[in-house]
């Protein structure tokens, strides 16, 4: 079709550019959702399987995709066309099913992280973008054999809910069940950590390090869906209506799976509601192009509660470990998404229609990819695992993947403590004489000299409380002529063991709460007087207003002056 629109248009390729910059997104969505220790791990895996992917498709996967059918339609041809036939070769199809194969072999990255071999995750991300995505996709995409009518339909998924998502979704649950959990994700009856299934008796909320980062992958992710979902949209007026009906359906997923966690937790769950967005836009790719808005509504609807609902089951029920719900938002999404054509398509669907035909097709078409997607990915991991291994050892993963696999002590430098440099020791101990002009002060330690206050006590008293009061608690302690403070930021719980939350359905013993710890050294201001107005700020009459404890100090000096007991306590 000439013009902007079409298989050989600019918008097509642009489309196609977007879908390329989702690999950002899963990026920000795989780090934010996971620690920080394995944030270098998690950007270097997403950068490779592109590029990999890249070399693999070229060599392979474009072949078994868009070459000529063989075995009824379940294959393409390779025929190396993209080395031998550069003046006529079809690169706008190309390049759209290059960035679309990306995709898919990104999506397992997310529900394997943070414990899988940097070396088998590019083994395993070859193999997805050399002959599992591109074999399926042939079927649909390629002019296989589920592009023919049976039943007087054919199968509905415009831009990939079940040859992409459905796919990465299953890849993501094998993957994850044979590589096992994070250690210390489920805990056994006694409550130490375990990675076996059977004996996972509690399971453990791990939160992610960087929600601001996760949240920037969804709105990149959002963003580039629409991309994703109308390049191959056929004239100005379809892309407008996939444009729409993928808001509407995303939109309603996002409102789903808040109002759904407040009901179920109490409060809205924040990263639950941002897998939420992500589900919507997986289950209402498939049909984009042939349904409304009303079905886009209820598709959405459903989305939102079953990512919710499939996040629960595969991590409580099932004990399988996925970071970052790639399992329920692409694997069960995927598959809902596809289902709903034959249930919302306007044009063949059940609720449309009252013919059951599209929805037959579209079940057999989800059985016979999932059934290929299986053989091969629980091949492809046993071999892994049998070879070179899958999982990093314990101590790997404890210390974080970023150190041991990459080395990098953190990708957030600035956050390291660093070694003294080296221009800064003297190893002959040479001290430069004083500049022209500058005074030179006196550096002899002074001798300490004895309080004039002889046998006068010292007292420590140490204030656990909440952050929020502590500008309170400073200006009632300067009141009182208290004139020196030692603040720290503390993690600690009282006997109430803190209060429990919930994150991504997970409840959380909040056991290890944010504090703030004063301790004051004090001699002529009476102890009694520091602890009466600490607790006349502190007071509120709940739970958490804090503690105060009570030492007796042997001696203090003053370093500078040599003063001790007494008198080093005293404003000069």
């Amino acid at each position: 079709m000439d013009g902007i629109f079409g298989s050989t248009g600019v918008w097509f390729l642009i489309g196609a550019i977007l879908v390329w910059f989702m690999q950002a997104g899963f990026a920000m969505v795989e780090t934010g959702f996971t620690r920080a220790k394995n944030a270098g791990n998690i950007i270097m895996k997403n950068l490779l399987d592109f590029c990999l992917g890249t070399i693999v498709f070229v060599l392979l996967g474009a072949g078994l995709l868009m070459g000529e059918d063989a075995l009824f339609g379940l294959v393409g041809i390779p025929n190396l066309g993209v080395f031998t036939d550069f003046a006529n070769y079809d690169w706008s199809t190309f390049f759209f099913n290059l960035v679309f194969c990306a995709t898919t072999a990104t999506i397992v990255s997310g529900a394997m992280a943070e414990r899988t071999k940097f070396l088998s995750y590019c083994i395993y991300s070859l193999v997805i973008s050399a002959v599992v995505y591109p074999i399926e996709a042939h079927w649909v995409w390629g002019g296989g054999w589920l592009t023919q009518e049976i039943l007087g339909v054919t199968y509905i998924d415009f831009a990939g809910s079940s040859l992409i998502h459905m796919v990465g979704g299953i890849s993501s649950f094998i993957g994850a069940l044979i590589l096992g959990p994070r250690w210390g994700k489920y805990l056994d009856k006694d409550g130490k950590p375990t990675l076996e299934r059977k004996k996972a008796v509690y399971v453990r909320a791990i939160p992610g390090h960087n929600l601001t980062v996760g949240a920037l992958g969804v709105f990149i992710l959002w963003f580039c869906w629409y991309g994703f979902n109308g390049a191959a949209a056929s004239d100005v007026a379809q892309l407008a209506q996939i444009l729409v009906v993928t808001t509407v359906a995303t939109a309603t997923s996002t409102i789903s799976t808040m109002v759904y966690t407040w009901i179920k937790n109490k409060k809205p769950d924040v990263s639950m509601t941002l897998n939420g967005s992500l589900a919507g836009l997986v289950a209402v790719t498939a049909g984009c192009a042939v349904v409304d808005v009303v079905g886009a509504f209820f598709i959405g609807l459903i989305a939102g509660i079953l990512v919710d609902v499939a996040v629960e089951v595969i991590d409580k029920k099932l004990h399988i470990d996925d970071p970052v719900g790639a399992i329920a938002v692409h694997g069960a999404n995927g598959l809902w998404g596809t289902i709903a054509c034959g249930l919302f398509s306007t044009s063949t669907g059940l609720f449309y229609t009252g013919n059951f035909s599209q929805l037959a097709v579209q079940l057999l078409g989800i059985v016979c990819i999932a059934a290929w997607t299986i053989v091969c990915m629980v091949a492809l991991f046993q071999i892994l695992k049998h070879t070179c291994g899958i999982r990093a050892s314990r101590i790997e993963e404890i210390e974080g993947l970023d150190k041991h696999e990459h080395g990098l002590p953190s990708a957030y430098a600035d956050f390291v403590a660093a070694p003294l440099a080296a221009e800064m020791i003297d190893p002959e101990g040479f001290t430069p004489a004083e500049p022209a002009g500058v005074t030179v002060v006196d550096t002899t330690v002074p001798a300490v000299r004895e309080s004039s206050e002889a046998g006068a006590k010292l007292s420590k008293v140490v204030i656990l409380t909440k952050q929020s009061k502590f500008e309170d608690l400073k200006q009632a302690l300067g009141a009182i002529g208290v004139t020196g403070l030692t603040v720290t930021q503390v993690l600690g719980c009282g006997v109430q063991k803190g209060a429990s939350e919930y994150y991504r359905g997970v409840k959380v013993d909040m056991d290890l709460l944010p504090k703030v710890k004063v301790e004051v050294v004090v001699s002529k201001v009476p102890v009694d007087e520091v602890v009466a107005a600490a607790r006349k700020a502190l007071y509120t009459g709940h739970i958490g207003d804090g503690k105060i404890f009570v030492y007796d100090v042997e001696d203090v000096v003053r370093v500078r002056t040599g003063e001790s007991g007494y008198d080093a306590l005293q404003d000069e």
